[in-house]
C-alpha cells in the first residue's frame, strides 16, 4: 500500500470508529432517549412547588407577575444562548431574601400571553392552576409587567387587545388578593420602532391613566420604566438589553433601582 493509500485508510478507520456506538456512549445528551420538557413546563412545575410550600409563603412580601421579562430575573447565563447574562445576581441582591421587606416570589413564565397568566392565577375551583390560591400567600405588593407577547400573532386592534388583557390581569389579581397593593409597570421598549409607536407607547399611556382611575387608584402605583430604557433618540437603549426584548444584567439593575425606590415611596405614602 502506498503512503497516500495508507493515509486514506487511516482516516476512514478513524471516521468509522467515531461513528460506532461505543464511541458515542460518553457524555452527550444527544445520545440518550429523553422526554421533551419545555422551559415553560419546568417553570410552571417550579412555581407549583413554591406555592405548595405554605411554610415559606408568609415571608413573601412581593410577587412578581409576568412573562419572560419577569421570568428572566431568575436567569444568570442564558440557557439558550450562553454568554448572555440576565438578572439573577441582581435578584439575589435585592429580592432573594437578603432584604426581608422585599423578599419576593417570581411567577413569571417565558412565552406567556395575558390569557395564559389569567389561567395560571384563576382559582383551581374555577378550573385554573390556582397559583395564588394559598391563604398563607399574602404579599404586600404584586409587581406586574405583561402584555408584550400579545403584540405577536396579535388580535386586532392590537393595542386594544394588549390593554384589555392587562386590565383583565389587574382585575384578576385584585380579586385573588384584595389586600395586596399593585405596582403596575409600563411595557419596556422593543428594538422595533414601529411596534413601540403602534402598541407599546399607546398602551403605556392608557395604563398610566388606568392606574389613576377610580377603580384602581386606591391600591395601584404606576411605575413608568420606559424612559429609563431608551436613548437620546427615544429608541431602545441596546446597552440595557441582550436582544430586542429582554434586559441584560445592566438593564435589570436599572429596573431594580427604579422599583426599589417606587416601593419605598408607596410604603411611605401609607404611613
Amino acid at each position: 500500500m502506498n503512503p497516500i493509500s495508507r493515509t486514506l485508510a487511516a482516516a476512514l478507520f478513524a471516521a468509522l470508529n467515531l461513528a460506532t456506538p461505543g464511541a458515542l456512549a460518553g457524555d452527550f445528551a444527544s445520545t440518550r432517549p429523553t422526554a421533551r420538557v419545555e422551559y415553560w413546563q419546568q417553570r410552571q412545575a417550579t412555581i407549583s412547588a413554591q406555592v405548595a410550600d405554605t411554610a415559606s409563603l408568609p415571608a413573601v412580601k412581593l410577587v412578581f407577575v409576568g412573562d419572560s421579562i419577569t421570568d428572566f430575573w431568575l436567569l444568570d447565563d442564558d440557557p439558550w444562548i450562553p454568554g448572555r447574562i440576565h438578572g439573577r445576581r441582581v435578584w439575589d441582591e435585592s429580592f432573594g431574601g437578603a432584604v426581608p421587606q422585599n423578599r419576593a416570589l417570581n411567577i413569571g413564565i417565558s412565552g406567556d400571553r395575558t390569557e395564559h397568566l389569567l389561567f395560571r392565577i384563576l382559582p383551581k375551583s374555577q378550573g385554573g392552576l390556582g397559583q395564588l390560591d394559598a391563604e398563607a400567600l399574602a404579599p404586600e405588593f404584586f409587581v406586574l409587567m405583561v402584555g408584550i407577547n400579545n403584540s405577536y400573532a396579535p388580535e386586532s386592534p392590537v393595542a386594544d387587545s394588549v390593554f384589555d388583557g392587562v386590565l383583565a390581569v389587574m382585575r384578576s389579581l385584585h380579586a385573588r388578593k384584595p389586600g395586596t397593593r399593585l405596582v403596575l409597570q409600563s411595557i419596556l421598549p422593543t428594538s422595533e420602532p414601529a411596534r413601540d409607536s403602534a402598541v407599546v407607547r399607546p398602551v403605556n399611556a392608557r395604563l398610566a391613566a388606568l392606574a389613576k382611575s377610580p377603580e384602581f387608584a386606591g391600591f395601584t402605583t404606576w411605575l413608568d420604566l420606559y424612559p429609563s430604557f431608551v436613548d437620546g433618540r427615544g429608541r431602545q437603549d441596546a446597552r440595557l438589553f441582550v436582544d430586542g426584548l429582554h434586559p441584560s444584567e445592566a438593564g435589570y439593575r436599572v429596573w431594580r433601582d427604579r422599583l426599589v425606590r417606587t416601593l419605598a415611596s408607596a410604603r411611605a405614602s401609607t404611613r
